[in-house]
């Protein structure tokens, strides 16, 4: 029986890598982004490259409707949402006071709410089977307290702990929840967070595939695993976190994540 996945955020950078993957696993993807030309383009490319079966929906998570709406177009359709990919998200680049406040909210809205709302709409379809997978797009910048990009990392923050809590909650009821933990990759987010000045983002060289990212996330969920950090550097980098105090933590980090000179 053919297997559908939804994945949002699907037409670049890591979702873009795991709907690949999941289109040469013979998955019928369900695609959603903002740009429907894109979605357009990325389902023929899909079609052509894996023969794969894409439906497109264009919704702009930034508006607090557009999970429910997306949730119930779906269903309206007949479509049984066997995994679930919450990649969609962005960030913005700045000191927190002299960032627009609207659209640091609008951040929160679309990395938080907008993943909460989805992931209990179709995690109640699922315990219902008691069958199916979500996989919860999180990042190490939610293990780091991020000076210059305060608001992204506290939703990565969030993600991780509720990616963590609802497994605990459903780990029993046939459910895999799983988090990927990505660094710095070499995907469009730092050109729409406008932290091509970051230090961070000089060294093309340092900055992971998206597509060994996208295999790691896939390949953890598959197996069933609770979390997976993308990359040995970033594996180590959390571990050095662990045992580091949040405020040098925070500090280092601002110095890594601040302007370039």
């Amino acid at each position: 029986m053919e297997q559908t996945v939804l994945i949002t955020g699907g037409t670049s950078g890591i979702g873009l890598e795991l709907a690949k993957l999941f289109a040469a696993d013979d998955y019928q993807l369900i695609l959603v982004a903002r740009d429907q030309q894109k979605l357009d383009e990325t389902a023929a490319m899909l079609a052509k490259e894996h023969s794969a079966n894409v439906i497109t929906i264009a919704k702009d998570l930034f508006k607090p409707e557009s999970a429910l709406e997306l949730y119930q177009e779906i269903s309206d359709k007949g479509l049984v949402v066997n995994v679930l990919v919450n990649d969609a998200g962005q960030g913005v680049y700045g000191l927190f006071v002299e960032t627009e406040l609207q659209r640091q909210l609008d951040i929160i809205q679309l990395n938080v709410s907008s993943l909460v709302a989805l992931t209990h709409y179709f995690l109640k379809d699922m315990v219902k089977r008691h069958d199916g997978k979500i996989l919860n797009l999180s990042s190490i910048a939610g293990k780091i307290p991020g000076p210059w990009q305060a608001v992204y990392h506290g939703t990565k923050a969030f993600v991780q702990s509720f990616t963590e809590a609802i497994r605990s909650e459903v780990k029993d009821k046939g459910i895999t929840v799983t988090a990927l933990l990505p660094g710095v990759t070499d995907t469009d987010f730092f050109n729409k967070a406008d932290m091509t000045n970051s230090k961070v983002v000089q060294d093309k060289d340092d900055m992971a595939d998206p597509a060994e990212v996208a295999k790691d996330g896939y390949n953890a969920l598959a197996r069933g695993e609770h979390m997976v950090v993308s990359g040995l550097k970033n594996k180590l980098q959390v571990a050095m976190n662990a045992i580091t105090s949040d405020e040098t933590a925070a500090d280092k980090m601002g110095e890594i994540q601040g302007p370039a000179k």
